[in-house]
């Protein structure tokens, strides 16, 4: 009987001393991304639901973008904690300087060779240490890295709607299934808007603040959706934008940008990416350099030149070889036409990340996170080490920092980890002793 009892007591004690599983051990995530949504566009519209985020999670004053404030360097540097110039992606537009080759933002979603330049997203990462992850049309998230794939995507089709309420809360219930009847541990949702609302009509607009009130019943959804599939206590949310908005400026009030009357962009450059927003990029032809350099450098007040070596440090993206060798950047509001003024936008972004009408929100909830808490501006980069830490995935090289969030965290000392394993251990003990004595 004695050896019997022994036996029992050592299989227990084997049992107990294997490690928990991540999935029993931390929490659930979910990033949700809503682009264009600027830090202050919920401040003069009625949100109750973000209002009640701000009293049961976090809030952040604002986030920084990366310094190229466009969608897809921008999520890119989200999901990977790592500066444009060392993900590569350098603009919404898939390019080749050589060949002329432009390839349109949504066409660029299922092309490998633009996203996959040797930086890990955190998808990858996640799946490499035993989790389970989804992209629900997250830039980035439908094509493969070193031949791997996310374990399930769905890529946003050109022409799809963005701005369908219900198809909204049909996206948030169909992630709601991958993670109670597939048990996904990490999932990230795109929505496009409010950036078409603002593009199309400008940021200071009544449709504007539709389309916020509509996001606000959106994130009400959401909440209701948690509860009902018993998520509250083992999902944490994360809501942010990649970008924020401003209103175009036009000829009839300002001197608009047009390159073409200070250069002859035929004769002088082979190549450009110009047009969109407040940033460009100019290949000049061989020996030309120099020459596109001085005719723009003083050509107008509102517009800033460099060489790809003069770019500021600060940027984090002169390093990379897809920066082209002229780089323009615009003052808040002139775009940056080349050959003939565009007035497709009313409102755009690509700005300085230093601009507040470009700077983005941040708010999160759950059970890892603390309530009624105001958390000081940070930059984008350091949400990656802040997702890392709450999945329990030891997170690859990236630039963000975890001081940044860890102060948000209901316990910055250790997110899920042994506590659980160690009780086990010590109850066990506890029977041992009994056992031991009653023998």
């Amino acid at each position: 009987m004695k050896s019997e009892l022994l036996l029992v007591l050592a299989l227990c004690l084997c049992v107990s001393t294997k490690p928990l599983s991540k999935k029993r051990t931390y929490n659930k995530l979910l990033l949700i991304s809503f682009d264009g949504f600027r830090w202050d566009y919920d401040q003069d519209v009625n949100t109750p639901n973000l209002d009640k985020l701000v009293k049961e999670g976090v809030k952040a004053k604002y986030i920084n973008p990366p310094a190229i404030t466009m969608t897809s360097p921008s999520h890119f540097t989200t999901i990977t904690g790592r500066w444009i110039e060392d993900h590569g992606v350098v603009h919404n537009l898939m390019f080749n300087d050589k060949t002329g080759l432009r390839v349109p933002h949504k066409a660029t979603l299922k092309r490998s060779e633009w996203w996959d330049n040797g930086a890990l997203p955190l998808w990858i990462t996640a799946q490499n240490q035993g989790l389970k992850t989804a992209s629900f049309f997250y830039p980035g998230g439908g094509v493969n890295y070193s031949g791997q794939a996310v374990d399930r995507f769905l890529v946003e089709d050109h022409g799809q709607p963005d701005d369908n309420e219900t198809g909204w809360q049909q996206n948030i219930d169909t992630v709601m299934g991958w993670f109670t009847k597939e048990d996904f541990d990490f999932v990230t949702l795109y929505y496009g808007e409010p950036d078409n609302v603002g593009h199309a009509f400008g940021p200071e607009t009544p449709e504007r603040i539709k389309i916020i009130e509509q996001i606000d019943r959106t994130i009400g959804y959401l909440r209701e959706a948690i509860h009902k599939n018993g998520l509250t206590d083992h999902l944490n949310v994360i809501l942010t934008s990649d970008h924020g908005m401003t209103t175009i400026k036009m000829a009839s009030k300002v001197n608009e940008i047009k390159l073409s009357n200070y250069m002859s962009l035929f004769n002088l450059t082979r190549f450009d990416l110009l047009d969109y927003g407040g940033f460009g990029m100019i290949t000049p032809r061989e020996g030309n350099e120099q020459e596109v350099y001085d005719a723009l450098k003083n050509a107008h007040p509102n517009l800033t030149v460099y060489k790809k070596e003069e770019i500021p440090e600060h940027f984090h993206i002169r390093k990379h070889e897809r920066i082209q060798p002229i780089v323009l950047l615009a003052d808040l509001g002139f775009n940056i036409n080349s050959r003939i003024i565009l007035h497709i936008n009313k409102g755009d972004h690509g700005f300085s990340n230093e601009e507040m009408d470009m700077k983005m929100i941040f708010r999160a909830f759950g059970p890892d996170f603390r309530d009624n808490f105001l958390a000081e501006p940070f930059d984008s980069v350091s949400i990656y080490p802040l997702m890392c830490k709450l999945l329990g995935v030891v997170p690859e090289a990236n630039n963000g920092s975890l001081s940044d969030t860890k102060d948000m965290l209901v316990d910055n000392a250790d997110t899920g980890g042994s506590s659980g394993r160690i009780k086990v251990s010590f109850s066990l003990l506890v029977l041992m002793i009994i056992i031991l004595t009653l023998i």
